[in-house]
């Protein structure tokens, strides 16, 4: 097994709150990125839509594109309509050699209302699991048959978010449908990221590697936060920098034999938490975690 390591711009440019990073330059985003040693990055907001220019930009700076958020909307409608809609999307993964589809229900999501507590976040019924299941399963065919691997990223404030969640998504869909293992959110939401590895290991399609202070996030529970309330008081860091068990993470996926691309993503306000700095610490952490577990690092430029 190999891995890559890839950065999530949102340290720099938050597109959940875009008041955060405003007026920061995609160009200083990718020159750090490249400066720090990764690979590649992951699209934000502010990334160039048309695959000639964000092959351009991202060349400019000699990084890979590593794959996108896609929101999806299958309980508001039929795999068919969401097909349709994702067209565009998988398009410009294929043409930037992308090899994961990133995709989170976000129908009813509340993850970007920062007036309304994670506590309040939305649940699906046992009725509803089976055709959200159905219907997911049936989009990752699709995304199976355009050569890329479906990745369901379990995110705080959606419907999938606690280990139940987790077990109900498995439970309802197929093996096509894997898994974004996202470790912040997993921690925060009561999923055992290592447990989830070593049991379903062919479900692990992409890793999001951030981590947490699990003291930030217990006060603002106890007061109603909201997830961007959460954000701005600081639950989320980079590897190396809260509470999180990197040696056993690396440890599981080197036993489940991952590979692929392992990012480092924090949401922080960045004037608070220079987004270099942190990147640069996350990177060193995972670098060395791999080290300690023999795992392969692939650092060639493609």
């Amino acid at each position: 097994m190999s891995i890559r390591f890839g950065v999530s711009p949102i340290a720099w440019i938050n597109d959940d709150m875009p008041e955060l990073g405003a007026g920061t330059a995609l160009s200083s985003v990718l020159a750090d990125a490249r400066d720090i040693g990764f690979l590649g990055v992951e699209m934000g907001g502010t990334f160039p839509r048309e695959p000639v220019a964000l092959r351009a930009v991202l060349g400019a700076y000699n990084l890979d594109l590593v794959g996108g958020w896609f929101g999806g909307g299958l309980l508001a409608h039929d795999a068919r309509t969401e097909i349709a809609g994702a067209r565009e999307h998988v398009a410009l993964l294929h043409a930037m050699g992308c090899k994961v589809f990133i995709i989170a229900e976000t129908s009813n999501a509340i993850h970007g209302a920062r007036a309304t507590p994670l506590s309040a976040g939305p649940r699906l019924s046992d009725e509803t699991w089976p055709v959200f299941g159905e219907r997911l399963t049936a989009f990752a065919d699709f995304i199976d048959e355009e050569g890329l691997r479906l990745a369901y990223h379990p995110h705080l404030g959606t419907v999938v978010e606690r280990p139940a969640d987790v077990e109900a998504l498995l439970r309802h869909t197929g093996e096509e449908v894997g898994l974004t293992l996202d470790t912040g959110h997993a921690a925060l939401a009561g999923v055992d990221a290592i447990g989830l590895i070593r049991a379903h290991p062919g479900r692990i399609a992409h890793v999001h590697c951030k981590d947490i202070r699990g003291e930030v996030f217990a006060r603002g529970e106890a007061t109603g936060m909201s997830f961007l309330e959460g954000v701005l008081a600081g639950m989320f860091t980079a590897p190396g920098d809260g509470d999180l068990d990197w040696d056993a993470l690396m440890g599981a996926l080197a036993d489940a034999g991952y590979e692929g691309w392992v990012v480092v993503e924090a949401e922080q306000d960045p004037a608070k938490a220079d987004p270099k700095t942190y990147a640069a610490l996350g990177l060193a952490t995972l670098e060395a975690a791999a080290a300690a577990r023999g795992v392969a690092i692939d650092r060639r430029r493609r």
